[in-house]
């Protein structure tokens, strides 16, 4: 198989304080989504990177989680995964992110809820976006049956 590409695209227009931006994916999905400081850092109205990174997060894990549970021989019916993004303010100035959580539910016939939440670890090392953020912040877990 041939490597998968994505793309995605901004535009920021002015200072930072002052300024706006828009978001778009190449599949359209996204189309002009605006972003601002006040968006990200006073939660106005519209997206922010992070908010992203959280979708892009809960989506990618759920995939993964719901694969692995196949893989291992159950049927999920519904796997929800909340993701939370969190951006920590540094010493010296600036902000990083410091932690992704990722609160999972499920309803999988024929499934405990210690086995759940053990297979929701062992999905998460086969996540290609945690994979992804692992190198450089906490990933916080939490994963029960609905």
């Amino acid at each position: 198989m041939a490597n998968i590409k994505r793309r995605g695209q901004a535009t920021w227009w002015g200072n930072l304080l002052e300024g706006k931006g828009e978001v778009s994916a190449a599949s359209g999905a996204l189309d002009g989504l605006a972003y601002s400081f006040h968006t990200r850092f006073e939660n106005e109205p519209g997206t922010n990177p992070e908010e992203l990174i959280a979708a892009a997060h809960a989506a990618c894990f759920s995939m993964a989680f719901s694969a692995t549970l196949a893989d291992k021989g159950y049927s999920p019916k519904r796997v929800e995964t909340h993701a939370t993004c969190v951006m920590s303010p540094q010493e010296g100035g600036g902000f990083a992110i410091t932690e992704m959580q990722l609160k999972v539910r499920g309803e999988v016939p024929g499934l405990d809820n210690e086995t759940f939440s053990q297979i929701a670890h062992e999905a998460d090392g086969g996540c290609p976006v945690s994979n992804l953020l692992r190198h450089g912040l906490t990933i916080k877990l939490d994963a029960a049956l609905a």
